[in-house]
């Protein structure tokens, strides 16, 4: 017959006892646990939301433009700004961003890329495209292409969808066709202005020097390229650039804009940089890249990188242009060493602003 133990009661209470104090200490582990998991959380989707953007650099002078061309610029590209901060205040990534802010302005004529790229020597459109993300350094490129009614979707597609960064020509647009983007006939992207541009340029066109309407000398000398930089809350910077180059070029001529680490670079570690200018020198100086790797080893700050290699190694090479770049905190710069750049910025802390003239 069983017999009580006092011995035996205080022993089941210690296990008790023990017990107890182990789910306890699991239970605040968990916690301190779930707690430093929802800080880490906090961290990674605190980051400054911002969107830059361009829409070419070049001659843009004060009285180039009357109010009203300047009141409709100013309003496409917030516009474009605006789209692409959309998909970031919601949520999105900074890539989704980058495609929604560059769709706005290939789709408008007042710029020079998708709908109004400029002509070629031959009188036709030839565009160029390149998108990069700065997560994973994965990017996709176009160029030369004559049908996709948005090039950016194309360097989107062939980053998302192919072994390849670049593809060219009517590879690409047969690439585009087949993967089901929407393609144009050429006469789609020309518009009357642009005409004018080529024939001016060859020789068959000139406006007389009293006239009062100088917007050609903008539509003749300005790098209508345009970009787009974008910070999301997770911390990834994306980069994005579409053109329809230089006005009568010829053989095939492609520049900078498709180039990654020329026109286009984004790497969350140092910046996301989009250009606008003479690409022949962009590409000899890898811009892009060049500007970025400044800040990895030299440690130079976004505005001393952009400083550095727009004002003092592409001007002292002969080269005219810009950039748009943005770092992880949110800093931005936008850089040129003409009179003048199209470009627009939004963020959490600021409306959208954009500016065409020379720094304030």
């Amino acid at each position: 017959m069983y017999k009580y133990s006092p011995l035996f009661s205080r022993s089941i209470s210690s296990i008790y006892f023990f017990i107890i104090l182990f789910t306890l200490s699991a239970c605040q582990q968990t916690n301190t646990t779930n707690s430093s998991n929802t800080s880490s959380v906090s961290k990674i989707n605190n980051y400054p939301i911002t969107l830059i953007i361009h829409g070419g650099a070049g001659a843009i002078k004060r009285g180039y433009l009357t109010l009203e061309q300047e009141i409709k610029y100013e309003t496409k590209m917030k516009e474009a700004l605006e789209a692409g901060y959309k998909v970031l205040i919601d949520g999105g990534k900074s890539i989704d961003a980058v495609i929604k802010a560059i769709n706005v302005m290939e789709d408008s004529p007042f710029f020079n890329a998708g709908k109004g790229s400029v002509l070629t020597h031959k009188g036709n459109v030839s565009m160029d495209a390149s998108i990069m993300q700065g997560h994973d350094l994965n990017a996709g490129a176009v160029a030369g292409v004559q049908h996709i009614k948005n090039p950016i979707l194309a360097a989107r597609l062939v980053m998302d969808s192919s072994i390849h960064v670049m593809l060219s020509g009517t590879g690409a647009d047969e690439y585009a066709a087949m993967n089901g983007l929407q393609m144009e006939e050429n006469s789609y992207f020309i518009i009357p202005k642009r005409l004018k541009s080529l024939k001016r340029a060859l020789g068959k066109d000139s406006v007389k020097p009293e006239s009062a309407d100088k917007s050609h000398l903008i539509d003749d000398n300005k790098y209508g390229t345009v970009g787009c930089v974008a910070l999301d809350k997770y911390g990834n910077i994306s980069a994005g650039t579409s053109t329809g180059g230089m006005t009568n070029k010829k053989y095939g001529r492609i520049g900078d804009s498709p180039i990654i680490g020329a026109g286009t670079f984004a790497d969350n570690a140092t910046c996301g940089v989009s250009c606008t200018g003479h690409g022949e020198y962009f590409i000899r100086l890898g811009i892009a890249r060049n500007l970025a790797d400044l800040m990895a080893y030299k440690g130079l700050s976004l505005g001393e990188a952009a400083d550095e290699v727009i004002q003092n190694q592409l001007t002292d090479l002969g080269g005219t242009g810009g950039l748009i770049a943005l770092d992880k905190e949110g800093n931005y710069i936008w850089e040129f060493n003409t009179p003048g750049m199209f470009r627009g910025v939004i963020s959490e802390e600021k409306e959208a602003i954009v500016e065409f003239y020379e720094k304030k």
